[in-house]
């Protein structure tokens, strides 16, 4: 550890890349903690009873602490480095989850639930970032996609500690899942200080021995001489070099020509993810089969939890094939079949429903019509199990490759603020749409699933399979709306051709000297 670091855990590029996405799993965790407890009479009792647009802000207070905790990483990121913003971020949730374990009415909830936002965004900021940096570009996205699989884990873990909560009488039915939530943070924070810091950043900050080092552990087996190591170490200075010509750090960085293009990308990525439908799906879908026509706790939350175990189970091919298959048909194709499933189930609960009371609540409901109930659940589980294998992988590998090192850790940031935002704004929305336009909803996310799908197939390029300096001419390329023109084989590079690429600068740069001296 004189290096401060493990290298036999920096030499497995698996575990190196995977285990921050503990970070990921704090999403998860989040997620189906309030799920779980929708229909628990204790925490009705306790939060007295909140309706629609209460139960809405209570959902909608992680977001927007994740919000202000992505927008963070735009700092913390560029300050003190990838590694030590994650273990940040795990101290933060800590002290977050002891708040809502302990939240005696709706104020405290919330106040814990937006630390432990903070937590989570910048968990989710910084994660894929230092993934995308520590990774090699062959198996980039499939542990990038580790992030999106461990949000799976974490919701199905919480929900199934909820589900067997909820056979406890009392407050210690929801608050035990709460407080057992502080545990793989506090491992996330321990364990992230035998992870090497990202080599990118280090070059950034002029301390290149450290990161020749660190890409050698990383990716030659200690051999710094390897030449996948001198192939990323070249690029990355000659990257950083280029990038430092190109003015200071600063916000402004990302309105500059080519990036714009790019923040737009990345933030429309955020967007589209979020306007699927499918964090709905995970927040609220003790609603959703409520008013398909499930009745029964325990068999609502049993139904649940297959929707669950089908969104961890169907992410795996995606994490194995994502570079083989590319970014652009996962999304158009899991957009085309997301919007597809929605529009059926809209359409079941427009032809079948009508409006009833549920728990004194007005909700459009299924009621004496099983063929049609079971429709509608196994449309949902079609839903989550096309965004698994689909779009919600790539949204969070998409946005940590297409930016350059120099503005990076901010358009990341920025990013995955877009998430947060779209994300409190749902959070809030649906339960008073679910309660008001009802079926209405589900077309709604629909439609804006074949809209996404127009945005990726015009403007969204293949970054599969490239190292973070060859997005540069894939970018470099135009093709700003048609995005199919730019091919796979655009800037793929040898060592030579970068040391070539160099001395050419080098030898331009003598040229224009020795030319203003003699002037």
């Amino acid at each position: 550890m004189g290096k401060g670091y493990n290298a036999a855990i920096a030499s497995n590029p698996y575990i190196v890349g995977s285990f921050a996405c503990i970070g990921g799993g704090l999403f998860g965790l989040d997620m189906s903690s309030m799920s779980g407890v929708l229909n628990n009479p204790a925490y009705a009792t306790v939060f007295q009873n909140p309706g629609s647009n209460a139960q809405g802000g209570i959902v909608a207070a992680m977001p927007a602490g994740s919000l202000v905790g992505a927008l963070m990483v735009t700092y913390l990121g560029d300050k003190i480095g990838r590694k030590k913003t994650v273990i940040v971020s795990g101290m933060i949730w800590v002290v977050g989850s002891i708040l809502q374990c302990a939240a005696i009415d709706r104020g405290m909830l919330c106040v814990g639930r937006v630390i432990s936002g903070i937590a989570v965004g910048l968990a989710s900021a910084v994660v894929p970032l230092y993934q995308s940096e520590v990774t090699a570009p062959a198996i980039r996205g499939r542990l990038v996609s580790f992030q999106q699989w461990s949000i799976t884990w974490g919701i199905m873990l919480q929900y199934f500690v909820e589900f067997g909560c909820s056979y406890i009488n009392g407050t210690a039915s929801f608050r035990i899942p709460w407080g057992l939530q502080m545990i793989p943070a506090i491992i996330l924070s321990l364990g992230m200080m035998f992870f090497p810091e990202s080599p990118r950043w280090l070059i950034d900050h002029d301390r290149e021995e450290e990161a020749l080092e660190i890409l050698a552990d990383l990716h030659g087996g200690g051999n710094q001489d390897d030449e996948l190591v001198q192939l990323e170490f070249e690029e990355i200075k000659q990257q950083v070099r280029f990038e430092r010509t190109e003015g200071a750090k600063s916000y402004m960085d990302l309105l500059k020509p080519g990036i714009l293009r790019r923040v737009g990308l990345g933030c429309s990525m955020q967007m589209w993810s979020q306007l699927t439908g499918m964090n709905v799906m995970m927040y609220y879908i003790i609603y959703v089969f409520e008013g398909a026509g499930l009745t029964g706790r325990r068999a609502n939350l049993i139904a649940d939890s297959v929707q669950y175990v089908l969104n961890v189970v169907f992410t795996i091919p995606a994490i194995i094939y994502i570079d083989r298959w590319g970014r652009r048909p996962m999304l158009i194709i899991g957009t085309l079949l997301m919007g597809f499933f929605l529009f059926l189930v809209g359409g079941l609960q427009a032809r079948f429903g009508h409006w009833g009371e549920s728990d004194s609540a007005r909700i459009w409901v299924v009621t004496g019509n099983q063929p049609a109930t079971n429709a509608i659940i196994v449309c949902s589980y079609l839903f989550v199990s096309s965004f698994a294998i689909t779009v919600g992988p790539v949204s969070w590998t998409y946005p940590a490759e297409i930016f350059p090192m120099r503005v990076r850790s901010k358009a990341v940031s920025i990013a995955t603020a877009t998430n947060w935002l779209f994300n409190f704004a749902l959070a809030w929305a649906v339960p008073p749409g679910l309660s008001t336009i009802a079926w209405k909803t589900y077309f709604i996310f629909g439609t804006f699933n074949f809209a996404a799908c127009i945005h990726f197939f015009f403007m969204f390029p293949e970054t599969a399979q490239r190292t973070l300096e060859e997005v540069e001419d894939i970018f470099a390329q135009g093709h700003t709306y048609s995005a199919w023109a730019i091919s796979r084989d655009v800037g793929k590079k040898t060592v030579q051709d970068i040391r070539n690429a160099e001395k050419a600068r080098d030898y331009n740069d003598e040229k224009e000297g020795s030319i203003e001296k003699s002037a």
